[in-house]
């Protein structure tokens, strides 16, 4: 959502690398380029013209003037006055000292309340609780089967006694569904109202008279982060007409502007407290503001990229892979593929490595990735036998061609993987002889990923086949003239040696080679 507004500030920040003093010109064109592009992403004009003045007002002033390198130092301005207008730091949620909790979503119609609830639900089930959602939305049509669809695949019961569709009181609905958390010990109810398609007095007296009657200990404004300025407006009249005291972004990975998650908490004073980023009940995180400035800015979001990495991947068995890719055993595709399925449980591959840094002087790249190419990875070695996984060195030809048989791929996309598998080993052996410094080795499973197109170049979609791997530079010889000898030496008896019995072709040695019925003549081509 953000990737416009992110190229436009990167570029705003390019014109002033390598300055060692930033005249007033420098720093009015810079602010300006960054007006224009929160113009653009559709920020509200009140929190551009708060945004740019301090932004001005620091850079004029004498911490950067008296820095070591200006440019650096504007974009960490950049940084905390976006991190405040997010909402300056992270809320938790407000439990109630005597359960059931009690949280009630409000919003438009088509905001994605029903949706988001089933999310929450997830989530507070992950961290310990024991939600209940309630159908409280008897106005929309299939709203209540919705609802129950959505609870059934996040694991959270449904308290649903009307059928909806127009019929039956949202207020009772809510109510007994307290009551029934109550008598069954959910220590969190989650209430699901009806939204409109417009703000109208109807919907608001209904949202006002289901809170008068549950008594929230919450009331979470759903909000479509697509909607742009408009969002503003939304969310001030629901503040006068209901309240609320937090704001939930939804359908934040769309393809909009992202104007509605830089301006709410700013205008409306209210906090983000989740962001709902894809369409699994697993895409729901909580929101930082801190770490949303520094998605935006192309810094990256490591600590978010951990956090979900230690929920997918368990404890004992990554520092069981961590000692074996330090040299404590042998990392083999059995363990590699092991780790192919605890990251297919992060979610999407383009979200994952998105929240790397600097991917985006990469964005293209990372579109174009094909996240197929996870499934042709661990179909090829499925389709090993488990001797093959823990030796590799045994794929001849004629094991290779019946791998890319099974798995319908081509013996070259089994020779590309296997060259770098080959070369994640080494690489993240040697990230781990240096204390596993930078990323992505620092990250349980995401040290290295062989056959994975070796992004940047994961490969067009259209074609959806691996990358060839990257050339190899030729090794320059040794300017100690008795070693040079020595290893032209070497180089001269394996250029002569006779191949092993089961060559990586898959030939038989020379002496046992069969004797062919070829026409006179053609013999010599296959003499060495």
């Amino acid at each position: 959502m953000f990737a416009t507004l992110s190229d436009r500030l990167s570029a705003a920040f390019s014109s002033l690398r390598g300055k060692g003093r930033l005249s007033e010109a420098d720093i009015e064109a810079t602010v300006t380029e960054i007006r224009r592009a929160l113009l653009d992403a559709d920020v509200a004009l009140p929190v551009v013209r708060s945004f740019t003045a301090t932004v001005r007002e620091r850079a004029s002033s004498a911490e950067v003037s008296r820095a070591l390198n200006p440019s650096q130092q504007i974009v960490k301005i950049v940084n905390e006055e976006l991190t405040q207008i997010l909402g300056g730091s992270a809320r938790e949620l407000r439990f109630a000292k005597r359960p059931p909790t009690v949280i009630l979503l409000a919003g438009l119609q088509g905001a994605g309340k029903t949706t988001l609830a089933g999310k929450l639900g997830h989530w507070l089930r992950s961290e310990g609780h024991t939600p209940l959602l309630v159908a409280a939305d008897l106005q929309r049509p299939n709203a209540v089967q919705q609802l129950q669809i959505v609870g059934e695949n996040a694991g959270v019961p449904v308290w649903a006694p009307e059928p909806g569709n127009g019929t039956g009181d949202p207020v009772a609905v809510a109510r007994t569904g307290v009551a029934h958390a109550k008598d069954r010990y959910y220590d969190v109810v989650v209430v699901d109202t009806a939204g409109r398609l417009g703000v109208d007095a109807e919907m608001m007296r209904q949202a006002a008279d289901i809170r008068d009657a549950v008594s929230p200990d919450e009331i979470l404004f759903v909000v479509d982060a697509m909607i742009g300025q408009d969002a503003v407006t939304t969310a001030n009249a629901f503040a006068e007409g209901v309240g609320f005291t937090g704001v939930v972004l939804s359908k934040l990975d769309g393809d909009a502007r992202g104007g509605a998650a830089l301006s709410v908490a700013q205008v409306t004073g209210a906090p983000v407290l989740f962001a709902s980023t894809g369409e699994k009940v697993t895409d729901f995180e909580r929101f930082h503001p801190d770490r949303m400035a520094s998605r935006i800015l192309d810094m990256g979001d490591v600590l978010t990229l951990i956090e979900q990495a230690e929920r997918a991947f368990d404890a004992d068995q990554a520092e069981e892979m961590a000692n074996k890719i330090a040299g404590d055993g042998d990392f083999t595709l059995a363990d590699f593929l092991t780790q192919m399925q605890q990251m297919k449980q992060l979610g999407s591959m383009k979200k994952m490595l998105g929240m790397l840094p600097g991917m985006g002087q990469i964005r293209e790249q990372l579109e174009n990735f094909d996240e197929r190419e996870v499934d042709r990875v661990e179909a090829i070695v499925r389709s090993m036998t488990p001797a093959e996984r823990e030796n590799p060195k045994i794929l001849n030809g004629s094991r290779r061609s019946r791998i890319a048989r099974g798995s319908g791929t081509t013996v070259t996309e089994i020779n590309q993987l296997l060259d770098r598998f080959d070369q994640a080993k080494t690489m993240m052996r040697s990230m781990a002889r240096n204390g596993g410094r930078g990323m992505p080795g620092g990250v349980p499973g995401m040290g290295g990923l062989p056959g994975m197109g070796g992004l940047p170049g994961g490969g067009k979609k259209s074609k959806g086949r691996m990358a060839p791997p990257p050339k190899r530079g030729k090794k320059s010889r040794s300017g100690n003239p008795a070693k040079r000898a020595a290893e032209e030496r070497a180089a001269a008896e394996r250029a002569t040696a006779k191949p092993a019995a089961g060559s990586a072709f898959g030939l038989p040695a020379a002496e046992e080679t069969p004797k062919l019925d070829l026409p006179e003549g053609l013999d010599k081509f296959l003499r060495r």
